[in-house]
């Protein structure tokens, strides 16, 4: 990671994501690389360098989009996203795009073998109301659950199982839009992060220890 000193992510950053919004080609691309790269990307690896003692390795994803397999073929992504794995598929998110800093811990991208341990796991009497608790502070914190979920029940379960709703789940997260506080663009930027991420640690833990065991496939959150 990046050995400069955080100060914070500079408000070019939001207006660079606005204009690739209107105008996402490599002539714009081109023509604004130095604004990416003075206000996305070294101000991200700064923030990563500051996090990385206390969350443990993170990966910048590039700002390419994949577009073998979308009819959607623009070619960059409209925000810069990071992550610190901590298990498969488990762990945590930080982005920033036009609409500000967004920030979210939790299960992505798994396997069937995850989603099913997953699942087991709500079931059991024990630890699916410790998730049921984790998840309410989180929302009584401000964060929002979300994550894919089937329309119908799962397989194997019961449509008027207490945790139902938490059987559909296909990944599950907590997150929060922080939008663009006046902070953003001052080295607290990199507390008010850390404080949230701590904030679901519970989040991450718990699911670190429910899909640990389980296939590994690389998050789809990018």
């Amino acid at each position: 990671m990046s050995e400069a000193k955080f100060s914070g992510i500079p408000l070019a950053g939001l207006d660079f994501y606005e204009d690739l919004a209107a105008d996402n080609s490599k002539a714009f691309w081109t023509a604004h690389k130095d604004v990416y790269e003075k206000a996305v990307k070294a101000p991200m690896l700064a923030l990563l360098g500051e996090l990385e003692p206390h969350f443990g390795a993170t990966k910048l994803f590039r700002p390419y989009r994949d577009v073998r397999f979308s009819k959607d073929k623009t070619p960059y992504k409209d925000h810069q996203g990071a992550y610190v794995a901590v298990a498969p598929s488990t762990g945590w998110y930080v982005q920033i795009g036009a609409a500000g800093l967004y920030v979210s811990a939790g299960f992505f991208g798994g396997s069937s073998e995850q989603i099913a341990q997953l699942r087991a796991t709500i079931d059991h009497d024990v630890r699916g109301p410790e998730l049921e608790a984790i998840l309410a502070k989180m929302s009584k914190a401000g964060y929002t659950v979300e994550g894919d979920r089937l329309k119908t029940k799962p397989k194997g379960y019961d449509a008027d199982h207490p945790r139902i709703d938490l059987l559909r789940h296909k990944a599950i997260f907590c997150s929060r839009e922080f939008g663009a506080p006046a902070w953003l663009d001052k080295p607290r930027a990199a507390k008010e992060i850390r404080t949230a991420w701590e904030t679901m640690r519970p989040l991450v833990d718990w699911l670190a220890a429910v899909v640990s065991g389980a296939t590994t496939r690389t998050p789809l959150l990018a």
